[in-house]
């Protein structure tokens, strides 16, 4: 069936526990007899509940039960009923004022007494409907005062999710956002590339010799240079700002020889130096100083420019 406004709200109060035990009672028994105002009973119960979370329990003080005692009993003792009045024969035969047997006198005009039992207190249409109109003037306002408490509700709601959403409880925290963000770093500039290389008199090239700036790791390739039986071919740097020239190490029987041996050299040094090939007995001098003869040299040439960090454009 079809609800009027009055039925929503009768289900709107009975959900806020604020009906008299008469009008508690007639929604009782629409909620047995009406599946649909059931229903709207639990649509209001689970709108209103969202208040009840945001509410703490607040344990009562003992003087609050003490008081409440206190106000029981003295209703029960007002509760007490008045001793009954006396049959409406025995009225009319006593009279209004005078005794039994004494004829009924005429009600002055001017009396503002309580009016005699045989009176009417039935209301008249007009009177009903004034009645009618206050108690729906007051449901209305109850809903509009519930209607405004909600609103007020969801607002402090919505705040505090914006702003301080760990006040909330779990059930209307917003979930946490996690926003990831890319970081594009530009690209490593690219360091200078040497090479030098390594002959005898303007001959053909024995060794060609490169150097990596950056990691400062050198490559020796063979070229025209042949391995001697029972000897080993050993590369030196020779500058003004060494004591004497230094020994990088053993150049292999392979095509190719990497060695990371400049990398504690200063990279300045490193570009400017002179660089040999000795002849040494196999695996390199035993002292740690050049004992056999030179026999290629060269020096270093850019072979690649360095190239700068390239700004990435922004997105």
């Amino acid at each position: 069936m079809a609800h009027s406004e009055d039925h929503s709200a009768l289900a709107a109060e009975y959900a806020l526990g604020t009906l008299d035990a008469a009008e508690w009672a007639e929604a009782e028994a629409l909620m047995r007899s009406d599946a649909e105002f059931a229903a709207l009973v639990k649509a209001w119960e689970l709108k209103l509940g969202a208040l009840n979370q945001m509410v703490g329990l607040v344990e009562p003080r003992g003087e609050v039960w003490d008081r409440i005692k206190a106000a029981i009993a003295a209703e029960s003792q007002r509760a007490v009923p008045p001793p009954a009045a006396p049959p409406i024969g025995d009225v009319a035969s006593a009279g209004v004022l005078g005794a039994p047997g004494d004829p009924i006198l005429p009600r002055p005009a001017n009396d503002t007494g309580p009016a005699p039992v045989s009176e009417s207190t039935e209301l008249s249409p007009e009177s009903k409907r004034v009645v009618h109109f206050a108690k729906r003037a007051y449901i209305w306002r109850g809903v509009a005062m519930l209607s405004s408490a909600i609103a007020a509700s969801l607002l402090l709601v919505v705040g505090a999710q914006v702003y301080q959403p760990d006040l909330l409880p779990d059930a209307v925290r917003p979930p946490i956002r996690t926003q990831i963000v890319k970081v594009e770093t530009p690209p490593p500039a690219v360091p200078a590339q040497y090479v030098a290389v390594l002959q005898k008199d303007g001959n053909a090239p024995a060794f060609i010799l490169t150097v990596d700036a950056g990691t400062k790791t050198f490559t020796v390739r063979r070229v025209a240079a042949t391995p001697e039986p029972g000897k080993s071919y050993e590369l030196w740097i020779v500058s003004d700002k060494l004591q004497k020239p230094r020994s990088l190490g053993v150049i292999g029987n392979r095509d190719f020889t990497v060695n990371p041996a400049l990398s504690s050299y200063d990279p300045d040094l490193v570009s400017k130096a002179t660089y040999a090939v000795t002849v040494e007995p196999e695996g390199g001098s035993p002292t740690g100083v050049a004992t056999g003869p030179i026999v290629f040299t060269g020096k270093l040439v850019e072979s690649v420019p360095p190239e700068p960090i390239r700004n990435t454009p922004k997105q």
